[in-house]
């Protein structure tokens, strides 16, 4: 289409064992955890495809037969193009993101998890991604506290009052990255992305943070996984931004 604005490729990182989710994983991966009826992976491909991304590529290792299977079977939106890339069963984060090095081909790439979602404008964020400079961007956001808050007076043990799951002062690392292909220089094969490598991009100067303040979600659990599908049985599901007519998985 003239006019239309080219997205970079996404990595989605997909070779966790899942082993807080000992509930569906022992079976599947933990990319292939149903949302309604629908991997998980699914709804994040889903996130991207429907704002114009269209290569995807899946860094899988667990399991990682089952999750080329799906990807195989589904039926992508026009012009999606799925492709699973081995990267090994117990390599790290950065690493399964270093050994795509050849296939990104020095291009800017988006890399996420395959287990959040959120409701996320992502050419604000390569904007945003564009007009700092730096090497890498990385989505932060603060997560709602998984238990109510006790508010005291700090003068004595009088409760104030409560707060019923407030979101955290503390903001994390929500993935939904961006970066330029320099990033890659600062990976290695035995590299886990959260650590070494963010921390030296920070050291650097390298590293922004795009704060994002609406919804997301991370499916962690089998509490999240419950809470995620109750979501999308009411219809009211934050990250479903996408037309589930035009988007069938099935082929």
């Amino acid at each position: 289409m003239t006019g239309e604005v080219k997205r970079p490729p996404v990595v989605i990182l997909c070779g966790g064992r899942g082993t807080r989710l000992r509930e569906h994983s022992q079976e599947i991966p933990k990319p292939l955890v149903e949302i309604g009826g629908l991997p998980i992976l699914w709804h994040v491909i889903q996130l991207y495809a429907v704002q114009g991304f269209t290569r995807f590529l899946l860094a899988t290792g667990y399991k990682g037969e089952l999750i080329g299977r799906f990807a195989q079977e589904t039926l992508w939106p026009a012009r999606v193009d799925v492709c699973c890339v081995d990267t090994g069963l117990d390599t790290p984060t950065g690493g399964r993101i270093k050994l795509l090095e050849e296939r990104l081909a020095g291009e800017r790439f988006c890399a996420t998890y395959a287990d959040g979602v959120a409701r996320l404008d992502l050419a604000r964020l390569l904007d945003f991604h564009t007009g700092h400079g730096a090497l890498a961007t990385m989505t932060v956001v603060r997560p709602r506290l998984q238990f109510g808050v006790t508010e005291l007076d700090p003068d004595n043990a009088r409760v104030l009052g409560f707060r019923e799951k407030p979101r955290s002062e503390h903001w994390i690392n929500g993935g939904f990255f961006c970066f330029e292909p320099a990033v890659l220089g600062y990976l290695e094969r035995e590299s886990v992305l959260e650590r070494g490598p963010l921390e030296r991009l920070a050291e650097d100067g390298e590293l922004r943070a795009h704060r994002h303040e609406d919804f997301w979600e991370c499916m962690d659990t089998y509490k999240d996984a419950v809470a995620l599908n109750d979501l999308w049985e009411s219809g009211e599901a934050p990250w479903h931004i996408w037309d589930l007519e035009v988007a069938s998985p099935h082929s």
